[in-house]
């Protein structure tokens, strides 16, 4: 019969399938009604009944049908619908036509298209958009590879493989790399700490120089801890101090009033040592959800602090001001105080500031106080650090790992990131000391989850640690050696000789290496799960950027069904109810085993994975302990716990339904038909509350 082929946009024929116009239309009334999905099979048997009208004599081509397929859902009155339809078919062009320039296969999503066009594309005086992605790419490779002329290397050979390495999404550098590299603001890193001293002066000029790194699109990091406590004396006005916390409110609504970059909201790090006296009120702090929104809070805690919490014992307060022991605390109530808060608001998170320090590779020059706003990256008071993931989806070939092309991608990748360090225009000049002083970078990954899915292991299971804990330290292995083959050319990092690593190697080019950050947006631009993240949901509704939702489903899950004949998408719209494939039937167990996702995995599991990173990690590794809803206090505590046990640097926990705002909502879109998980645009997983910043 004439019509049972269709001629492709190659120009190839291939077998015709009304079941494909179905799926589409399907996912096409979801996204826009929230219902209505079985009218898809009546737009389908229309849509072919006219096809065969008009194509008595020729093969129809997937845009005839596609044409076809409009005008049904406009003549039966869904025009909303058509219109998404549409939408959706002039974005997957825009995409084709993307590759074709781009002579690679950047694999692209829609999403992904929509918040590069929102957040990272160049626009004019007028804001129209005057870059593509791929302009974007060779931007940012030409400005990063011009570094290499500095030091007598050919810059243009650099470029092409910084390029390709984004364009191809192994390798994505941290946004604000991506926002400003090649543009006249030129500060292209996201992690900074200041110092916050005890006297109005140097309290308002930390003020001012975070608004400085946050217009430039960083993030910024505190340690509030010099601040003498509430009600303890202030000589210079006959007066008493309010403490940390009520200064900490005027770095918050600065951040509020400045729009980070002109681009995205500006994120902060609050800490304060668990033996200030204001502790008690600092731990509590944010369980008020409108009290102090763009800061991410956590306790400094000691290693005198645990030991006492173990023993049961008491510790003291100690009054910054002038090093007076000012009270006891229980230690035990104190750390049970902190699972409650973080139980309830997801705040505070936890710092084990003394295991940070004793990996501090430069304790000469200064003591670590605090991190960025995501805990994974420790810095010196003013140091900088900017960051860049790998994609190991990418790295997967025929099912197994594709260790030479790990091996050459993290070569590039740190090489790159050491370029920045010197392309860096920095927004204060103690910041371009210390950072140049020790150029630390940090190379991390992103699409682990995705990794383990192609590999075939659950995430939740021992032989997933035992690969996490393989690939991260190949990478740290072959990160230190590039280091060092480009310190032998270029010299090492000025610190050098102060430094842990004077030691170990002739010569090292960066105080640290490697960092796994969370990547929020770069994840979404790469198209795969964020960091060492488990997958939030197989099958969703997402809000994508202006309003409208897109029916997403995740593209290893999508290929599994349909390559173990199980696919329809009346079983994603059963899946998007809760994000889950647990309790779908018809889904082989095995299947459900791997897509196991954030939620259904026991909280240890979480941990023990961020433990197996940290054991080959310079810096920390960022990792939300993600709980349910029915989770209990004593759940929080025993993480701690296990955290402090296995060496993790810090330790971050979100119970489900614990703020008012989130960017991850299950079963909270409601229809006539049911109900669906719902996910914000730039949400990759991780913590999915409003201020997490998603420095990636």
């Amino acid at each position: 019969m004439f019509f049972s082929e269709v001629k492709k946009r190659d120009g190839k024929i291939a077998d015709f399938d009304p079941n494909r116009i179905r799926n589409a239309v399907h996912k096409a009334f979801l996204a826009v009604e929230l219902k209505n999905g079985e009218k898809a099979e009546s737009i389908k048997s229309e849509v072919v009944r006219l096809l065969k009208e008009k194509f008595k004599e020729k093969t129809p081509s997937v845009e005839d049908i596609q044409d076809i397929v409009v005008e049904v859902l406009k003549r039966k009155g869904y025009e909303k619908v058509a219109q998404a339809y549409q939408d959706y078919r002039k974005k997957k062009e825009e995409l084709r036509t993307l590759r074709k320039k781009l002579g690679i296969e950047p694999k692209l999503t829609v999403n992904a298209l929509e918040v590069l066009k929102a957040r990272y594309l160049l626009r004019d005086e007028k804001e129209n958009i005057i870059e593509t992605p791929m302009l974007l790419f060779e931007r940012v490779a030409k400005a990063v590879a011009e570094v290499d002329k500095t030091f007598g290397d050919i810059s243009e050979e650099s470029e092409k493989i910084f390029y390709e390495m984004m364009a191809k999404l192994e390798f994505l550098p941290n946004t604000p790399t991506l926002f400003n590299a090649g543009t006249d603001m030129g500060q292209l890193s996201a992690c900074f700490v200041l110092p916050v001293e005890d006297s109005l002066d140097g309290i308002l000029t930390a003020v001012k120089n975070m608004a400085l790194i946050e217009q430039t699109g960083g993030g910024v990091g505190f340690n509030f801890s010099r601040l003498r406590p509430r009600g303890d004396i202030v000589r210079s006005t006959k007066g008493v101090a309010s403490g940390p916390v009520s200064f900490m409110r005027i770095f918050d609504t600065a951040t509020e009033v400045i729009k980070a970059g002109g681009k995205r909201r500006g994120a902060m790090m609050g800490i304060l040592r668990v033996d200030h006296p204001d502790v008690l009120e600092f731990i509590t702090t944010k369980q008020n959800p409108t009290f102090l929104s763009n800061f991410n809070v956590s306790v400094a805690v000691t290693d005198e602090f645990i030991q006492a919490v173990e023993a049961d014992e008491k510790y003291w307060l100690i009054n910054p001001r002038n090093k007076e022991k000012v009270k006891q605390l229980k230690a035990r109530e104190v750390w049970n105080l902190m699972a409650r808060s973080a139980w309830a608001s997801g705040d505070p998170g936890v710092i084990f500031i003394d295991e940070i320090n004793r990996h501090n590779p430069t304790p000469k020059v200064g003591t670590i106080e605090s991190t960025n706003p995501c805990g994974e990256q420790p810095l010196l008071p003013y140091e900088s650090c900017n960051l860049g993931s790998i994609n190991l989806s990418r790295m997967v070939e025929d099912g197994k790992i594709a260790w030479k092309k790990l091996r050459e991608t993290v070569g590039n990748a740190v090489h790159f990131l050491d370029n920045v360090v010197d392309a860096n225009v920095y927004p204060l000049k103690e910041i371009a000391e210390i950072t140049r002083a020790n150029r630390k970078i940090g190379l991390g990954v992103m699409g682990f989850a995705d990794m383990l899915i192609m590999l075939g292991v659950p995430y939740d299971s021992e032989e997933a640690l035992e690969l996490g804990e393989q690939v991260m330290k190949f990478i740290e292995e072959e990160a230190h050696k590039k280091s060092r083959e480009i310190a032998e050319k270029r010299g090492s990092f000025p610190n050098f000789e102060k430094s842990i690593w004077k030691d170990k190697y002739v010569a090292f080019r960066n105080a640290t290496v490697t960092t796994v950050a969370p990547t929020g947006t770069i994840s979404i631009i790469a198209g795969c799960s964020s960091g060492i993240e488990p997958l939030f949901a197989v099958s969703f509704m997402r809000n994508v950027l202006g309003g409208a939702r897109l029916f997403e489903t995740n593209a290893l899950f999508e290929e599994t069904a349909k390559a173990r004949g199980f696919y329809n998408v009346k079983l994603l719209e059963e899946i998007a109810n809760t994000g889950s494939v647990s309790k779908i039937e018809g889904v082989p167990d095995d299947v459900i085993r791997l897509f196991v996702t954030a939620l259904e995995i026991d909280p240890v599991w979480h941990i023990k994975m961020q433990a197996a990173f940290q054991k080959s990690t310079d810096n920390a590794v960022s990792k939300t302990v993600n709980l349910p809803n029915e989770a209990k206090v004593e759940d929080v505590r025993e993480i701690y716990d296990l955290a402090w046990r296995l060496k993790c640097k810090g330790v971050t926990v979100f119970r489900y339904g614990s703020k008012p705002e989130q960017v991850l909502y299950i079963g909270e879109i409601k229809t006539e038909e049911g109900k669906f998980v719902s996910a914000q645009s730039e949400y990759a997983g991780g913590c999915p509350t409003t201020n997490c910043p998603f420095p990636g």
